[in-house]
């Protein structure tokens, strides 16, 4: 397997440690006393000592295996010592060996698991293993079950702790739970993917070992497109400040095809200052009339008011806007208006005609952009008439964002916030 950077910087320190110290094979330090080098040892540059193919390959096998162990439990060094981490990778150095399935975090999983619900047993009898109930309780242990969780490591059989009066309800893997957390997120990764059902159990089948059914992976995904529906018809504030709305086309797969689908989306910047993705709608294409529904759904769900909407230069959003929410400043984004714009202009002078453009949209206010535009029109308005046409053609909605001070002007002269 090719090794990193950072197997390298670990390696380094296996092999080369600091003065005074040495490691023999099996990793143990070695130090001579005062911090002198042992003896007999050699005493030049790194470049000088004469190292065993045999000891760096182990060097390089223990620095490999730790990081990837770290990696996967998604801890930092300096949470699990060197020593530890040595000790459980033994007999373990390939990727199959630890995070395949029945692996070495296969077995962790199985064990941190029945740990934490023998803990949670404990905390609900009120006494430890082995020891008399206080008080003479009724309830006490009463051996196990067994069952099998599916993980993102393969599946794990795991004995549950049962009590005798049968109350006890475990929270790290509750009763008739077969998923353990982050895998039903994996389903949900693939189908959203565009991979079909039988595809995901497949693909788990070949990856994780786990035969998943073509039923469970329908469940996990209806479940989540009840809360995807939840989410879009929550309530929403009454006023936003600001509201950036966009439309990107986006690579879907429906009824076994790819196609290209306009999804219409609507980020609004809250009271407080928080960003919120107020919806998301897919259609065919972009429209100002579908986007006259999609502000009419945004009114219908609570919003009142907008005071800014960030819009592209799509011919009659601004329009459409002003119908649903007639005292909101409709700002047009400046990039998409300067990207229209060097689409008529040579490729060798749109650096040029791009640096002349930026007098306008920076100016002081917008009696200094309209001089700006009329400077940049005598430059290059008989070879280009069509960009001063354009920006003409969207004035009133270009420079509401000059009345405002530079850090607002960041802000609400683009969309691509989206």
């Amino acid at each position: 397997m090719p090794t990193t950077t950072q197997d390298h910087i670990e390696v380094q320190e296996l092999v080369f440690p600091a003065a005074g110290e040495r490691r023999e094979p099996g990793g143990r330090p070695e130090r001579t006393g005062g911090g002198a080098p042992a003896a007999g040892a050699p005493t030049a540059g790194r470049a000088g000592r004469e190292l065993s193919p045999e000891l760096v390959d182990e060097a390089v096998d223990r620095a490999g295996g730790r990081r990837r162990l770290r990696q996967t439990l998604g801890v930092p060094s300096e949470r699990i010592s060197d020593e530890l981490i040595d000790e459980l990778l033994a007999g373990a150095s390939t990727e199959e060996e630890i995070a395949g399935p029945g692996g070495l975090l296969a077995d962790l999983t199985k064990r941190l698991v029945e740990r934490a619900m023998e803990v949670e047993l404990t905390d609900h009898l009120g006494y430890e293993p082995h020891q008399e109930p206080p008080g003479g309780a009724e309830n006490q242990r009463n051996g196990s079950t067994g069952k099998t969780l599916m993980t993102e490591h393969g599946p794990v059989a795991l004995d549950t702790p049962r009590d005798r009066n049968g109350s006890f309800e475990p929270k790290i893997v509750r009763k008739r739970q077969r998923r353990f957390v982050g895998f039903d997120e994996k389903i949900l990764a693939l189908y959203s993917r565009g991979l079909s059902t039988r595809d995901i159990s497949a693909h788990l089948q070949e990856i994780y070992g786990v035969k998943v059914s073509r039923d469970l992976i329908s469940k996990v995904t209806d479940a989540v497109m009840d809360d995807v529906r939840d989410w879009a018809k929550r309530p929403l504030e009454d006023i936003y400040p600001i509201v950036f709305l966009d439309c990107m086309v986006l690579k879907i797969r429906e009824g076994g095809t790819v196609q290209r689908r306009a999804l219409y989306l609507a980020l609004g910047v809250t009271l407080d200052g928080d960003r919120d993705v107020l919806g998301m709608w897919f259609q065919e294409t972009e429209g100002a009339k579908f986007w006259m529904q999609v502000l009419t759904d945004l009114k219908t769900r609570g919003v009142k008011d907008i005071l800014i909407a960030c819009v592209d230069g799509l011919t009659g959003f601004p329009d459409a806007i002003e119908a649903i929410f007639p005292k909101t400043t409709v700002q047009t984004c400046i990039v998409h208006l300067i990207r229209a714009s060097l689409k008529y202009v040579p490729r060798r002078e749109r650096e040029q005609v791009a640096r002349d453009l930026k007098p306008i949209y920076n100016a002081i206010d917008a009696d200094q952009a309209q001089a700006e535009l009329e400077a940049f029109d005598e430059k290059w308005g008989k070879r280009f008439p069509v960009i001063t046409q354009a920006w003409l053609n969207a004035w009133e909605h270009v420079t509401p964002f000059l009345a405002f001070p530079p850090d607002v002007r960041r802000v609400i002269y683009t969309t691509n916030a989206i």
